[in-house]
């Protein structure tokens, strides 16, 4: 028998919350930039969207707490890389925390550079180069609304997320 969970905002609980947010499947994908410096960022995201086709905008949401958000921040342009389902790996590498930089993350990895230099990384389901048009304020988060310039697309598997867990999603033949 399953339990439905009714929960009143005065009863608010953040983890609880994140819970059943979990329920709502998701793709990976990997936001990739480099700033001004040229240093490397990247991190594992699922809250990106499109938002329109005319002109063709997508956002997504960072945490005003990750140590590379003035990276993405200061950026002209930044890459949305759907993961394919095969690149678990890869989401993992760029989900972990990093207290040395995010440079590492590239040093074993071959990929190309897209618009603005931002790593666009091989074997995706999709790679969107962005110009980092506008930013919005978002609670514990802020929102990046870019203008895609350039995108790239592949058949292929998708790596979803959802329940806390990876998932694939069979592409019918």
């Amino acid at each position: 028998m399953k339990v439905e969970k009714l929960i009143e905002m005065n009863a608010f609980d953040t983890r609880d919350f994140r819970t059943a947010l979990g329920s709502f499947a998701t793709g990976v994908t990997i936001v990739t930039a480099r700033d001004v410096d040229g240093a490397l960022a990247g991190l594992t995201i699922n809250s990106f969207a499109s938002v329109s086709l005319d002109p063709p905008l997508v956002l997504w949401s960072l945490s005003l707490y990750t140590p590379a958000l003035a990276v993405f921040e200061r950026c002209s342009h930044y890459a949305v890389n759907v993961l394919a389902a095969d690149q678990t790996d890869l989401s993992i590498l760029f989900a972990k925390p990093s207290d040395d930089g995010h440079e590492n993350r590239f040093a074993n990895l071959e990929f190309d550079s897209g618009s603005g230099g931002a790593p666009l990384l091989r074997g995706c389901c999709a790679r969107f180069e962005c110009r980092n048009e506008t930013r919005h304020a978002g609670g514990d988060h802020l929102i990046f609304v870019g203008r895609v310039e350039r995108y790239r697309y592949q058949d292929s598997s998708p790596l979803v997320f959802q329940g806390g867990q990876y998932r694939r999603l069979a592409i019918p033949e």
